[in-house]
């Protein structure tokens, strides 16, 4: 009899179950940082209130077992520091990529809008040298035109404008206005994100705001470009204006921007 209930305990689901957990909890503890902060909330909690369910499985084993793929994936032990739940994404490293990108960013403004500036006077020469043209002399029936000062101005616009053309200013800007609205709008969003993962909350204020603005302001420039290349004038010159109050804030915030440089610093270490 004695025998024959032990057959049956051994064999118990309750009882497998049982010990399964008690084999694998072990195994769960400590292969990373984080899995080891999980395994001492785990002993914590059992310290004050042991809690199980009616079948026997232990609660803490299991929800430490749940979390264990996401643990390896972004817990391995020499990219955290302590505190750190996002290791390397919290570090030093990941908090400056943002700031770094931006003062890229604002160098990469300013000559794209130094290529869109030099292609509008591209095509402005076309009205100034038809324009003097127009008031040259006439020359008289079956004769030569008589030479006019206008001549040597008209040669140098025209020779000005070759140059331009050459340089294929419009594929330049073009390019990179679709690095700054792609990489920019990245690092607007990469910035705050960053930012919540490292505090667990957000700082709205002014280099926020000015921010989101600017993305919206890239958004608007670029949308503006298919009626641009059919001429429509007051896009391009509403194209610029975006672009110009966009350079504006983006000057505006290099001193927020500093500050919060110098409070990574602070309160981040490496990596």
């Amino acid at each position: 009899m004695m025998t024959t209930m032990m057959t049956t305990m051994n064999h118990s689901p309750r009882a497998g179950r049982t010990i399964g957990s008690a084999r694998l909890a072990p195994k769960f503890q400590a292969r990373s940082f984080l899995s080891h902060k999980l395994a001492v909330r785990a002993q914590a909690s059992d310290s004050e209130a042991k809690t199980t369910v009616s079948d026997g499985f232990d609660v803490n084993a299991l929800a430490l077992a749940a979390v264990m793929p996401t643990a390896w994936l972004v817990a391995e032990a020499p990219a955290l520091a302590i505190g750190r739940e996002y290791g390397i994404i919290e570090g030093q490293i990941m908090s400056l990529m943002h700031p770094a990108f931006m003062f890229g960013l604002l160098a990469a403004s300013l000559y794209a809008g130094y290529l869109g500036f030099q292609w509008r006077r591209a095509r402005v020469l076309v009205t100034e040298i038809k324009d003097l043209k127009a008031q040259l002399p006439k020359a008289a029936e079956g004769e030569t035109a008589p030479p006019s000062p206008l001549d040597a101005t008209i040669k140098s616009l025209e020779e000005e404008r070759k140059g331009l053309i050459s340089q294929k200013l419009n594929e330049k800007h073009h390019n990179w206005g679709s690095l700054i609205l792609g990489l920019g709008t990245l690092m607007a969003i990469a910035g705050p994100t960053n930012t919540f993962l490292r505090t667990g909350k957000l700082f709205p204020g002014p280099h926020l705001y000015a921010g989101a603005g600017m993305v919206v302001l890239w958004a608007a420039a670029a949308a503006l470009v298919p009626s641009m290349q059919k001429g429509n004038d007051t896009s391009r010159s509403l194209h610029i204006a975006f672009n110009a109050v966009n350079i504006g804030l983006f000057l505006w915030q290099v001193p927020t921007g500093l500050d919060i440089v110098a409070k990574v610093f602070q309160f981040t270490t490496l990596p």
